[in-house]
């Protein structure tokens, strides 16, 4: 079996990028298909933070946020508590196996998951299934390669060079963005629309929270385990992209782009 980990864990610098996620700025594509009272699956929910503004869009619709990680499902039930948003639940659960029937949702929805299972076709297919007629599986995953950046510091070149080989040799793709299209049409979906956004990271407030946030990833995070644990970088490597990091984030000339590619895939 294909080897499979989640590249960059649950270390609070993650956390505090994940929770900062909303529907607005991570699922903008999907606002012109929400409407009271649909039911909506949100595949890898995290710290539940898009789920539950799904779920604040489509009351009384019912909404159910599914991760792998059983800490986190806690953490985005509390958020839900509250928040008071009574038409949402969380459950731990497995992508490839859903704990749904077919046909039950209106909408499965999955953001920067593809790029972190090894099977996402797959996972495409589970989310299809549990889907109504007429129904739309959604998904968002960011293309690394793809991302951009002033000044063009070296140490910001070897970050994305380390983080390419150490997403891959977990099982991921991080240039997934620029895959969904044929990963839907290979899961069989009839209708693919395809779209692209871009997080964009320029102001003195903006380059301080993602530097930090990547400085600290860099030397502290499962993503800086993973790559010294499996030969791909040293600490001394980690320490040179954390500095690189800071560097970024001083600069009043910085600026982050990440594109991202989005589906909306129905039958």
């Amino acid at each position: 079996m294909t080897r499979e980990s989640y590249t960059h864990g649950h270390h609070p610098s993650v956390l505090a990028s994940h929770t900062w996620r909303t529907v607005e700025n991570s699922a903008a594509y999907l606002i012109p298909h929400l409407a009271a009272g649909l039911d909506v699956l949100d595949v890898g929910s995290g710290p539940g933070t898009i789920t539950v503004d799904l779920a604040e869009r489509v009351a009384p619709g019912r909404v159910t946020g599914v991760d792998a990680a059983p800490g986190i499902v806690e953490q985005a039930q509390a958020l839900a508590d509250e928040r008071g948003v009574g038409n949402v639940r969380f459950a731990v659960a497995d992508a490839y196996e859903l704990d749904l029937p077919d046909a039950s949702v209106d909408i499965a929805h999955a953001h920067q998951v593809l790029q972190h299972v090894a099977r996402p076709i797959e996972v495409l297919r589970e989310m299809r299934r549990v889907v109504r007629p007429g129904g739309v599986v959604a998904a968002r995953d960011v293309d690394y390669s793809g991302t951009m950046w002033f000044p063009l510091l070296p140490g910001l070149a070897e970050w994305l060079d380390l983080y390419l080989r150490v997403h891959r040799g977990n099982g991921g793709e991080p240039d997934a963005g620029r895959r969904l299209k044929s990963w839907a049409r290979a899961a069989g979906f009839a209708s693919v629309a395809s779209s692209t956004s871009i997080w964009c990271f320029a102001s003195d407030e903006e380059r301080a929270w993602w530097g930090g946030s990547w400085a600290e990833r860099a030397t502290e995070s499962q993503f800086a385990a993973d790559a010294i644990d499996n030969g791909h970088a040293t600490r001394a490597d980690l320490e040179g992209i954390a500095a690189a990091w800071r560097e970024w984030a001083e600069h009043p000339d910085g600026w982050f782009a990440m594109p991202h590619g989005e589906i909306l895939a129905r039958d």
